[in-house]
């Protein structure tokens, strides 16, 4: 007997059983698709400059570079935290340095404020040096706890002179680095010494190592100040054991007495690069470490 015309309830049984397998189906599909979106999310301008934030902060030393070259580096502390966020998001770190005998005694004080570059500039993240209105609060900043610390609002409103900018991009494929640049060409004011510009290089690596290289010249090009080897190499610290088990530099064997000098001046360190000169005109090399 014909079935009329009405449909198969077989038929029609089958192809609803095959609809459950066809739903899960797209939606595995669906599903891998927005995932790989994801992996392969493009990285933002914002992303990069967190991971130069990161990188920036810590304690550092450059303790391996002044145990290779003792006569043109010393072994420096370098301490960097952050301090504050901007309103459009730009972080602020407060960075000092010290000899590593006596890192209570901070010889460089700023605070860095790390952010996109501007999109119509062909960089990554741009690095700005600012001095501190009243650096002698600051001191062992990142060493404190922080209810003891300068409120954020208070670190922005102590925000003082522009010193430099420095213009990163991530480093090709295949180099050691993540981020290298420079300032722009010409540099920035500078006047100590016999300098009328300075420039600044900072290189940041994949375990956190920063490289800095800060340089004065004068008016025919010549380095008047700042070490003309290479950049000062800044590594993660080591243990307590090995940064006190022996002795890098000339520095550490230099009088006490003429570490306790304040240092004068809103941010040329003229003590300390006095000091600096003393083994200059010995050695007749540049080991001042980084000035601006």
């Amino acid at each position: 007997m014909g079935t009329g015309s009405g449909s198969d309830p077989e038929s029609s049984s089958s192809g609803w059983s095959r609809a459950p397998g066809l739903v899960v189906k797209t939606l595995v599909l669906i599903g891998g698709a927005v995932l790989l979106k994801r992996l392969t999310k493009s990285t933002t301008r914002w992303d990069h400059s967190h991971v130069v934030s990161r990188s920036l902060s810590g304690e550092k030393f450059s303790k391996e570079q002044a145990s290779r070259d003792p006569d043109n580096y010393f072994n420096i502390r370098m301490m960097s935290c952050p301090a504050a966020e901007m309103v459009d998001g730009s972080q602020v770190l407060y960075l000092e340095q010290a000899f590593w005998r006596t890192p209570q005694k901070p010889f460089r004080q700023r605070l860095y404020m790390v952010k996109p570059c501007p999109k119509e500039l062909k960089c990554d993240v741009e690095v700005s040096s600012y001095a501190i209105r009243d650096a002698e609060e600051y001191k062992n900043f990142c060493d404190r706890p922080k209810d003891q610390r300068p409120l954020p609002e208070e670190v922005i409103g102590d925000i003082g002179e522009h010193l430099t900018t420095i213009q990163l991009s991530c480093c090709d494929r295949g180099k050691r680095c993540l981020y290298e640049g420079s300032a722009p060409p010409g540099g920035f004011p500078n006047s100590w010494n016999g300098a009328s510009y300075c420039t600044s290089d900072l290189t940041v690596l994949k375990n956190n190592e920063i490289h800095l290289w800060d340089r004065g010249f004068d008016d025919d090009g010549n380095q008047v100040w700042g070490p003309k080897e290479g950049p000062y190499e800044f590594k993660p610290a080591p243990s307590s054991s090995s940064i006190n088990s022996d002795v890098f530099s000339p520095l550490n064997m230099f009088p006490q007495s003429a570490l306790d000098k304040p240092i004068k001046g809103s941010f040329i360190l003229q003590d300390f690069y006095l000091l600096c000169s003393f083994f200059t005109k010995i050695k007749g090399t540049y080991v001042c470490p980084t000035l601006v």
